[in-house]
């Protein structure tokens, strides 16, 4: 009966095993970000063993040392007291993977034959497994673990089980690397078909576009700007609705419909959308599509923006003082609905050296809260950055937007000619 209930609690054993084995590859196939992944990869495999210790080292392309060095286990204070101490390249028993490249079991490390120590301040550590992880055939790195928990050797069971997590991690790896090389791809491709600002002298102008946080691809965000033959400034933002090629297409095939409008004639912004509304049903499938057109002509007394929205956000107007306002106006139907639909226009007096901000709606968007939130959150942001320079206020409201970052945004701001400073008195 002895046997028969061991043997039980062996079946146990190995049944909890594999099911902890089973929930640690679902678990490090569910991310997709690299570097959360290899993270992922030693919190799971200390998990399975029970082990206190863990790192990833990962090869570099030579294949004759680590190139990077992902641990998981350290306290804080362990971490201080390696402050200034580079991670190990694999000299000594971390080497001994990557040169034979076999399941690796230390039961005492410091009398190991290739061992050289640890450096000042490390944690004491005495027993060691080691497993490398292969990618497409390819050793990508060595996963090694330290310390169990219950003080006892790595045994057999723990050198199989890290084993068949290594092969899962190899395939995670490959997965987040090519959804990388995706991401990558995309937004190269995305940024290519977004034009350079021209030289918009005398205003200055600037633009940022940042993808999604999720995979996927390419979107439909918008901008463009240019100074036309009449001396004023025209600005155009939009967002095809949709994130994949046919998105992208069509954002530049309006983008490109859109410049040539504008170059053909004097119109209110609301005769060129209603044009190009038009002209892109007759031409193209074009997607719903928002946008917001802007013109900014001289004034007796500065600069007035002239403006008309479809279904789009609302313009940001900061002043020279530092003040923040969304010129709430009539939206407009998005263009891709009807185009005999009546546009409405809207001016504003602009003061000079005022920045007339245009965004999509992936700057603000977050389903936790409101878009008026949100829109508070960005004129607040936008208050404080007022004064920089145009390069930097649109990276401070890329890079601390109020939105979730599930969706592409595109910020595009225009600053006027500042008032001529005062020449010597006669």
């Amino acid at each position: 009966m002895e046997g028969v209930a061991a043997q039980l609690r062996a079946l146990a054993r190995a049944k909890n095993r594999l099911q902890g084995l089973l929930a640690a590859v679902l678990a490090i196939g569910g991310d997709l970000d690299l570097p959360a992944v290899l993270h992922r990869i030693v919190t799971t495999a200390m998990d399975l063993v029970g082990a206190r210790y863990g790192a990833l080292g990962v090869l570099a392309p030579s294949g004759d040392h680590l190139e990077r060095f992902i641990t998981a286990g350290l306290t804080a204070e362990e971490r201080a007291a390696l402050t200034g101490v580079d991670f190990p390249h694999g000299r000594g028993v971390l080497g001994q993977l990557i040169h034979h490249p076999e399941p690796l079991r230390v039961d005492d490390i410091p009398s190991h034959p290739a061992s050289v120590g640890f450096p000042p301040g490390h944690p004491p550590m005495r027993t060691l497994l080691g497993v490398a992880v292969t990618v497409r055939g390819e050793i990508y790195g060595d996963l090694y673990l330290s310390e169990r928990e219950d003080g006892r050797l790595f045994d057999e069971e723990d050198e199989e089980i890290v084993r068949a997590l290594a092969g899962a991690a190899g395939i995670a790896i490959e997965n987040a690397r090519l959804y990388g090389y995706l991401r990558d791809s995309a937004e190269q491709f995305q940024r290519l078909l977004l034009p350079t600002l021209p030289d918009l002298t005398p205003f200055s102008g600037a633009a940022v576009y940042r993808t999604a946080a999720e995979p996927a691809g390419v979107g439909g965000d918008w901008y463009d700007a240019a100074v036309l033959p009449d001396r004023a400034c025209v600005a155009v933002i939009g967002d095809v609705v949709g994130h994949d090629l046919n998105a992208a297409a069509a954002m530049a095939q309006a983008r490109n419909m859109l410049r040539a409008l504008l170059f053909d004639r004097k119109s209110p912004p609301s005769a060129v959308l209603t044009q190009l509304d038009h002209t892109v049903r007759a031409i193209t499938d074009l997607p719903v599509t928002t946008a917001c057109l802007a013109r900014i002509e001289p004034a007796a007394d500065g600069w007035t923006l002239h403006w008309s929205t479809a279904g789009h956000l609302p313009p940001l107007v900061l002043t020279p003082d530092g003040h923040a306002r969304y010129l709430h106006a009539e939206p407009g139907i998005p263009l891709g609905v009807d185009p005999d639909i009546h546009r409405p226009d809207h001016s504003h007096p602009l003061p000079a050296g005022s920045t007339v901000v245009l965004f999509t709606d992936g700057l603000v968007e977050d389903p936790g809260r409101s878009i008026d939130e949100g829109l508070d959150t960005l004129a607040a942001l936008a208050a404080a950055h007022a004064a920089d320079p145009l390069d930097a206020l649109v990276r401070a409201l890329a890079d601390h937007h109020p939105s979730d970052g599930h969706d592409d945004m595109a910020i595009l701001a225009i600053r006027t000619p500042a008032p001529p400073r005062p020449g010597p008195l006669a």
